[in-house]
């Protein structure tokens, strides 16, 4: 799916401030002219600078069954297919949910479909994410790389539809944003200093 690293760390705390929201999905960003879901309620989008070619910030972001050795909250992925990433391309992996006020932590188990695909630009993939007690009915996510000077940044976004999560809007956007900025973090670490 898209995405639900979101759903790996837990939300902020009340008295954190929010991060900066970006505007998912509306006049935006989009991989091939696909985006997120612009008529999602919870969505949110984050950019990085990283200082590290994009051959290797591709390569760390693409080779999903590594995703687990540098991302903490990924505790397994496998391929459902081979060869590169791809247009179609299926994969399966897991994170953990943390507890909110209305459902108890869960491991979330995901199926991703890449939906879009430029190579060394951008790859959009979506999919459900469902735990014990906890389902996210369509995760769309979103990721764009552009090469700066020193760098590239990288810009994600992801939105998430479904019946429970958007009974409570505030605490799934915050664990969303949570995830989204883990996996920005872990990707920059993991990219300017292995």
């Amino acid at each position: 799916m898209a995405a639900v690293p979101p759903a790996q760390a837990a939300p902020a705390p009340a008295s954190a401030p929010a991060p900066a929201q970006a505007p998912a999905g509306r006049g935006g960003s989009a991989c091939r002219g696909h985006g997120v879901d612009p008529a999602a309620r919870i969505r949110y989008g984050s950019d990085v600078v990283i200082h590290a070619s994009l051959a290797r910030i591709w390569t760390l972001q693409t080779d999903v069954e590594r995703w687990p050795v540098w991302q903490p909250p990924v505790t397994g992925a496998e391929r459902l297919d081979a060869g590169p990433l791809r247009k179609g391309s299926r994969f399966h992996w897991t994170t953990p949910a943390p507890a909110t006020p209305t459902t108890a932590a869960t491991t979330l188990e995901i199926t991703s479909t890449v939906r879009q695909l430029q190579r060394g630009g951008c790859v959009l993939w979506s999919g459900p994410a469902v735990g014990e007690g906890l389902r996210i009915d369509e995760g769309v996510h979103l990721w764009t790389f552009t090469e700066v000077d020193g760098g590239v940044r990288v810009h994600t976004e992801e939105t998430w539809t479904g019946a429970q999560v958007e009974a409570d809007v505030p605490t799934a956007t915050a664990a969303l944003a949570a995830g989204l900025e883990a996996w920005l973090r872990d990707l920059k670490t993991t990219a300017e200093h292995a």
